[in-house]
């Protein structure tokens, strides 16, 4: 945190002149939360504090409450709420000694009561506050490695005399709440509420059923994360009570209301409750100190997962209240500050050395061409100059009516800084100061949070993408594309996963799927059922067996998890398909006339839930231009819409795509996704072969004359397919050595086929043995056997095995002269 708002270079001498000067015009005024509020905001400013907060006794006297605190949240530190006024904590010991209290990080760990959740040193100081008789107590926290020094002791004591504790706001008026009040009981969410504030919902006492939910169902979502921060017990006593929100009106724009509200803790027999007003906003004063803004950022900050969240958040609640005309949020990374949002973002409102370094979306400058920024950033303080500042060009130029230059610290570094720049003449008023002091602090550690988030996100996603296909392989008469998110909540591991697999005779397979959960295990096993269904699919099982197989697989895991799958068998050369689910979404198709079909045939139960079960198969024809989208239940599924709505959305869009752009079609799909699951996407669009293959089959009977048949055989089939007379006696060289080999040294079926495709034939010979034949290394002349493989290789384009239904398939391919 910033621990001082400097105007160009003013000395530190003058901060306790300059916090009592500050300090006497806030006293000018009349006793209030906003008055007790700046006043500890002058502690962030003058006494270099991260945190400033009031303890009080309360209504029994037995504990120190929580007042007031202005800065990061208490519980960053794990500060209380409250504390014994008996026991043996810093303000307990300050509130009844009258003495001040500072410790270093040393001491705070050796006291046990002031034992803290988070692992970052600092410093604390106690001071007993001598504005009322209230008998409070003034903390301040700083996170300096010297702590507080000693003109920062010096201002804190003149803010602790300072300190005047308001009467707290009258709720009711003697048993009865006033009109504008509210009592809501913690435990049960059950609240009181005055007729006037039932008005300013625009709700009847009839048609009000008690519940807090009520109120809020009527509030503008956007506002809800930092109104529900007020209703949870462990942040309901983090700073001030008070907020601005909105809530919907029957007609026209919402209506902005402001609440105050106080926690009253709980005892024996009685609930925990938090207790205030609700008035209309738009009668009430509001300017750029209102803690609302900061509260607002806060929340804001909360909720932004990435860099580029933090930076909108801080561009929304500082450019408008400030009035700035430009405004810029940028990383400190290896001496470069590295923009992250620029506001307004064209490159002609920005001068010429940001012009320069505007490489990619955003520029990039280093840090040494802007020495006052470096001076800044080194110093770890808000700087503010004031028009006519002379400040080199990169600077100048972002303000020259002024300009603010907030760094932001996080975790002992500096994360970044954020600039803010007038155009006309701007004066800084003592609220600004404290808003931007504020601000920094949080935005801060909000961007190392978010820097951090991306960092492990990324890498969550590189993961993730290493078990998916890096490529998908080149189709026969097809064309494929896939697409895979991420989830952006949280970073786990999500389980979704899609496989494009090439098989003998111009079949492919395309399968996605998704294990049940986001965790490591779900990815491991995610990666585990996708090579084993590829590993069955190679083998040449029929569909229902692949996904047969992988069932039995992960039944044998023995894992809590299951997976869903769809896998279809398409043969590119006839345009047919068998499809096969397993709990999962059925393919959708696109028809080239543009309709749409969901193929919503029986499936069978997801893999890894019944040990013996059925996985029927499903045939579907695909003419030329049909396009087959697989998907997963994250891009159709969502709190707004059940699955089915989603399916009949994606065949919607589905049919009004240009399925000649099959990436854009993806793209667009992927355009309306909910981010809170991954979600994986396959597109295929079945194009038909261009060049039809010959192929004829011939079964081989284990008769002495068999390798004599499947020659004749052979030889004819060539013979009607005009293939030139050199290549057939190549062909048939093969032919008598693949199938003597399957017939000497295996049992069971021997099947011949030949394919001719273009200048290329293939001969292929299937046997039952799985073993593949070893090409030998040596061959002496006397030898009988071994020579078969080797003539094989030599007369080949290329040869190979690939294994089938629990056999194998042995190959060769031999070019054709043009």
């Amino acid at each position: 945190m910033a621990d001082v708002v400097s105007e160009g270079g003013a000395g530190r001498r003058t901060r306790p002149l300059r916090a009592e000067s500050a300090l006497t015009a806030l006293t000018d005024g009349p006793d209030s939360p906003e008055r007790l509020r700046r006043v500890l905001e002058q502690a962030l400013v003058f006494a270099g504090a991260t945190l400033a907060a009031v303890y009080a006794p309360g209504e029994d006297g037995d504990l120190l409450c929580l007042v007031e605190s202005a800065g990061v949240p208490r519980t960053v530190y794990g500060l209380r709420d409250s504390y014994p006024g008996s026991g043996g904590s810093p303000p307990a010991e300050a509130h009844r000694s009258g003495r001040p209290v500072f410790l270093g990080p040393e001491e705070l760990a050796a006291c046990a009561e002031s034992r803290r959740v988070s692992a970052r040193d600092f410093h604390l100081a106690v001071l007993p506050a001598h504005g009322d008789d209230s008998h409070a107590c003034l903390l301040a926290v700083s996170e300096d490695p010297g702590g507080f020094d000693d003109e920062d002791r010096k201002c804190l004591e003149l803010i602790a005399d300072a300190v005047v504790c308001p009467a707290p706001a009258a709720v009711t008026e003697g048993d009865e709440l006033l009109p504008n009040a509210f009592s809501l009981a913690m435990d049960t969410g059950h609240v009181e509420v005055g007729d006037e504030l039932l008005e300013l919902f625009a709700l009847d006492r009839a048609d009000f059923d008690g519940k807090v939910e009520t109120l809020l169902g009527l509030t503008v979502p956007e506002d809800l994360p930092s109104l529900m921060s007020l209703f949870e017990a462990d942040h309901m006593s983090i700073g001030d009570r008070e907020l601005e929100f909105r809530i919907l009106q029957p007609a026209g724009p919402p209506k902005w209301l402001r609440l105050r509200g106080r926690p009253l803790p709980g005892g024996e027999g009685h609930p925990a409750r938090l207790v205030g007003t609700v008035a209309d906003a738009s009668t009430l004063r509001s300017d750029v100190t209102d803690v609302a803004r900061v509260q607002r950022l806060a929340a804001a900050l909360a909720t932004a997962g990435t860099v580029r969240d933090v930076s909108q958040a801080v561009v929304s609640a500082l450019r408008a209240p400030l009035r700035a005309d430009r405004i810029a949020l940028a990383e400190l990374e290896n001496e470069r500050l590295v923009v992250t949002v620029l506001d307004p973002p064209e490159p002609e409102s920005w001068p010429e050395l940001w012009r320069l370094e505007w490489r990619s979306e955003w520029p990039d400058a280093p840090v040494r061409a802007m020495p006052t920024l470096a001076t800044a950033l080194r110093e770890g303080r808000a700087q503010i100059w004031p028009a006519g500042t002379a400040l080199e060009p990169a600077l100048a130029d972002v303000g020259p009516g002024g300009l603010a230059v907030l760094p932001l610290p996080a975790a002992g570094r500096m994360a970044g800084a954020c600039l803010i720049g007038w155009d006309a003449p701007h004066h800084f008023g003592p609220d600004e100061r404290a808003l931007l002091t504020a601000s920094a602090g949080l935005a801060g550690q909000a961007l190392m949070r978010a820097h951090a988030f991306d960092a492990e996100h990324e890498l969550v996603g590189m993961l993730q993408r290493q078990l998916l296909p890096r490529r998908l392989p080149p189709l026969p008469g097809a064309v494929a594309v896939a697409r895979y998110l991420p989830s952006t909540a949280g970073l786990e591991l999500g389980g979704d996963w899609y496989d494009v697999i090439p098989l003998p005779d111009n079949h492919v397979a395309l399968v996605i799927g998704d294990v049940q959960g986001h965790s490591a295990a779900a990815a491991t096993l995610m990666g585990q059922m996708r090579t084993a269904l590829r590993a069955y699919a190679v083998e040449g099982h029929p569909p229902d067996v692949v996904v047969a197989h992988a069932n039995r697989l992960l039944m044998d895991l023995e894992t809590d998890l299951f997976a869903t799958c769809t896998y279809v068998d398409l043969d590119m050369e006839e345009g047919t398909a068998w499809c096969v689910r397993a709990g999962h979404l059925p393919p959708v198709l696109r028809h080239p006339d543009g309709t749409t079909d969901i193929a919503e045939e029986d499936g069978g139960p997801p893999l890894g839930v019944l040990d013996r079960a059925d996985f029927p198969m499903t045939p579907l024809r695909l003419r030329p231009g049909t396009v087959v989208a697989l998907t997963t239940d994250g891009l159709v599924e969502s709190a707004e819409a059940d699955i089915d709505e989603g399916m009949d959305r994606l065949a919607h869009e589905l049919a009004v795509s240009d399925p000649g752009h099959l990436g854009l079609v993806a793209d667009a799909l992927l355009g309306n996704a909910r981010r809170s699951d991954d979600v994986a996407l396959l597109l295929l669009r079945y194009d038909g072969m261009a060049v039809h293959p010959l192929r004829e089959n011939w079964t081989v009977w284990r008769v002495p004359q068999a390798v004599g048949h499947a020659r004749r055989f052979t030889r004819r089939t060539l013979r009607v397919w005009n293939v030139p007379e050199d290549a057939r006696d190549t062909a048939l060289l093969v032919v008598s050595e693949l199938v003597t080999n399957a017939l000497v040294h295996t049992d069971g079926q021997v099947r011949l086929e030949l394919v001719l495709v273009g200048q290329r034939l293939r001969v292929a010979v299937a046997d039952a043995s799985p073993r593949t034949p070893a090409k030998p290394t040596s061959i002496g002349w006397e030898a009988t056997g071994g020579r078969g493989i080797l003539l094989v290789e030599a007369v080949s384009a290329s040869w190979g095995t690939v294994p089938v239904s629990g056999g194998k398939q042995v190959w060769a391919e031999i070019a054709l002269d043009a």
